[in-house]
């Protein structure tokens, strides 16, 4: 779990901790390559296919560890403690219930929609175990990560804000945002330090703004375009005679364009947005109420990182997926810091001294992950 990532210091020296310096700014780096990756993948994906899905469950296990240990802040990467064992269960779980609600559906019609109405009722605390069992096998210089949200919150955050995002056509997404961003950031924890965020609603709008432009732009586009649709068909019914093979492809091309252009356009102005919505919330957070992160991505160049890797991941048929991914994460940790308030040494000396509130062997024992 990347948290944090870090500038280069204005420093003052260095010791095993890295560059070390008052009020200093660190920003997380990346060290893996498409390359290395791509063995990884590979072999995920052939054991995935051999086992009928069964080692995905170990394949998440191996990718998490690979990103989150080349995730590195201060000379240390990240480290990821999950087996695949604990979120093979969770996933069982989850395809069972699934399986018994579509027989339920199709010989017990109400059972089954009785059963779905739970399921719902139950994706609050879903969520917040899921985030907790995220932070809890992810540690970093020997502490661990820690999430204590429940239920309540995760139903206003992931239930209610979509919810209500839906019905305004998007005008409340900011507002469903920032109960998202709220209710993780307020209720993470490293070792026995909170983190905490308070973004600005209206700062989360002008982001919201740009994306919402786009749209409005790409939707007159495809007017325009659906226009010249309907100019040619119109054409082709009073004088069908009349239109010859090359307006007919003409026909074909313009409806591609058309298509086209419409996933095109709000999958930019979602890249965009999210970019956004994460420098305002990132930028808003602190670490033990004095160290505060930040996030300075471009959106443009988040937006066409994205679209980008998923043409060429299109174009090879997958092959490319593992250096896009590297490529993303690399430029997301480039541009995601924290500001220490003091000496970075001491301050990582303390928090281990503290020690952690999550134990290894609850985890072994009790925790298990919720796979969808």
């Amino acid at each position: 779990m990347a948290l944090v990532e870090s500038l280069p210091a204005q420093g003052i020296g260095q010791d095993s901790f890295g560059r070390a310096a008052q009020g200093n700014v660190q920003r997380l780096s990346f060290t893996g390559s498409g390359s290395e990756y791509f063995g990884i993948w590979i072999v995920n994906i052939l054991l995935t296919i051999v086992t009928l899905g069964i080692y995905s469950a170990w394949a998440k296990v191996r990718r998490n560890r690979y990103f989150y240990g080349n995730t590195v802040l201060l000379g240390r990467g990240f480290e990821y403690h999950a087996t695949g064992g604990q979120i093979l269960i969770g996933r069982l779980i989850v395809f069972a219930y699934l399986i018994l609600y579509n027989v339920l559906l199709t010989f017990v019609p109400l059972a089954g929609m009785a059963l779905l109405l739970l399921l719902l009722c139950f994706v609050p605390w879903l969520v917040a175990r899921g985030l907790r069992f995220s932070a809890r096998v992810t540690s970093y210089r020997n502490v661990r990560f820690d999430f204590v949200g429940r239920a309540g919150g995760a139903f206003l955050a992931f239930i209610v804000g979509p919810v209500l995002a839906s019905l305004t056509l998007g005008i409340l997404v900011p507002l469903a945002s920032r109960w998202v961003y709220r209710y993780i950031g307020n209720n993470l924890r490293y070792g026995k330090k909170a983190f905490s965020t308070d973004p600005s609603i209206g700062t989360i709008y002008k982001s919201w703004a740009i994306s919402a432009a786009i749209i409005i732009l790409g939707l007159l586009i495809i007017g325009f375009v659906a226009f010249l649709n309907v100019a040619i068909v119109v054409t082709a019914m009073e004088s069908p005679d009349l239109l010859p093979a090359e307006m007919q492809a003409s026909l074909v091309v313009l409806m591609a364009i058309g298509y086209v252009l419409f996933f095109a356009i709000f999958g930019v102005a979602a890249l965009v947005y999210r970019a956004g919505v994460r420098n305002v919330a990132w930028s808003a957070a602190t670490f033990d109420g004095k160290h505060r992160l930040l996030s300075d991505l471009s959106r443009p160049r988040y937006a066409w990182i994205g679209i980008s890797n998923f043409v060429v991941t299109l174009v090879t048929l997958g092959l490319m997926r593992p250096w896009a991914a590297v490529r993303m994460a690399r430029y997301v940790n480039e541009h995601t810091g924290v500001r220490f308030d003091g000496d970075v040494g001491e301050i990582f000396s303390a928090i281990a001294q503290e020690g952690s509130a999550v134990s290894a062997e609850f985890m072994d024992i009790e925790g298990f992950d919720f796979g969808f």
